[in-house]
């Protein structure tokens, strides 16, 4: 797809990629002018502006964790596609009381010291409950342990934590879920892509430089999840990295000037750009996927929701899921 095709404010202008390579690479003055294959590329405006459409189901749908962004974003998504929001949350004690506003909903609020005896009453009220997690990765393992033990669907969006005791914990209970560190429902088809790609052609860029940018909002001090996943994938296919290699974008200027962020989307991002060399640096590949605000995660993480609701409701034989399975069953919005 022709980065012509998207919207301009998340393309990054070529002059842009130019100048950061120049950057970090010197040498890639001397390279051909290279063509990109624009992978995934999201804005917050685009999405909005797309209707996101009523959902041929509706069920009642708890998001863990409004006091964020993500959280307060897939709230309102879950709103948008015509699902009953619960008006609970929680979240940690300094936030207990709060009332966060979702439309013309008003979310109470709990801390953890009420969240066992909040739960079960609520459970109680909406048996067909379906609670989407977007906390912290210290509470990870011990918000599942507690879906778990009650016995409750749940789609688990939130990064960190203990992930193979997080799936032992699941498959113990026997409980259905959805479990995921990336919902943006098209960035996880070009990362399946890729791994089908490294799989089925081992060593195909065998003697290929790599240099990888990735840009986040400022407060994220790790290396991208995302990115991790596309190098290990290059790694296969002959291609020889180091994690210690990515660079690193954290600088609101820096995001501006070179890399081409939008301004208003400093604050939630996610731009990606890999760039692979022939030895003799006669050919040169680009793979760029851009994603402004949180609304492909948010739309990606309600697919994931109803998906889980019409396998519990199924009765599937399987409870444990990822996002490629939600994609493999389509008839998504």
């Amino acid at each position: 797809m022709s980065s012509s095709l998207l919207p301009q404010s998340a393309v990054i202008p070529r002059s842009a990629h130019l100048r950061y390579w120049r950057l970090i690479s010197p040498q890639r003055n001397q390279m051909m002018r290279p063509s990109s294959i624009v992978c995934s590329q999201a804005t917050e405006s685009s999405h909005k502006s797309m209707a996101v459409g009523s959902s041929s189901v509706s069920f009642p749908i708890l998001v863990n964790g409004c006091t964020g962004k993500m959280g307060k974003a897939v709230a309102e998504a879950a709103v948008s596609a015509g699902l009953q929001l619960v008006p609970v949350s929680f979240s940690s004690q300094a936030t207990a009381g709060r009332i966060v506003q979702v439309g013309s909903k008003e979310i109470q609020i709990h801390g953890p010291s009420e969240r066992d005896y909040v739960f079960a009453s609520i459970i109680d009220e909406f048996p067909d409950l379906i609670v989407v997690d977007y906390t912290v990765p210290d509470a990870v393992n011990e918000n599942a342990k507690l879906y778990s033990k009650l016995g409750v669907p749940f789609v688990m969006g939130t990064t960190g934590g203990d992930r193979q005791l997080l799936h032992k914990t699941v498959y113990d209970a026997n409980v259905y879920a959805v479990i995921s560190p990336q919902m943006g429902k098209q960035v996880v088809a070009f990362l399946a892509a890729m791994e089908i790609m490294a799989e089925q052609f081992p060593g195909a860029f065998s003697g290929y430089s790599l240099e990888v940018m990735e840009s986040h909002q400022a407060n994220k001090l790790d290396t991208s999840g995302t990115a991790k996943a596309v190098i290990a994938c290059f790694q296969k296919l002959g291609v020889s990295f180091d994690l210690d290699q990515v660079q690193q974008i954290r600088d609101p200027k820096l995001q501006v000037d070179m890399v081409g962020v939008p301004q208003e989307h400093l604050s939630g991002h996610a731009f990606h750009l890999y760039h692979l060399t022939s030895p003799d640096q006669t050919v040169s590949f680009e793979f760029q996927h851009n994603v402004c605000g949180r609304s492909i995660y948010a739309e990606g993480t309600i697919d994931a929701a109803i998906f889980l609701h019409k396998k519990v409701q199924s009765k599937a034989d399987q409870k444990i899921y990822n996002m490629i399975d939600v994609l493999r069953e389509g008839n998504m919005r």
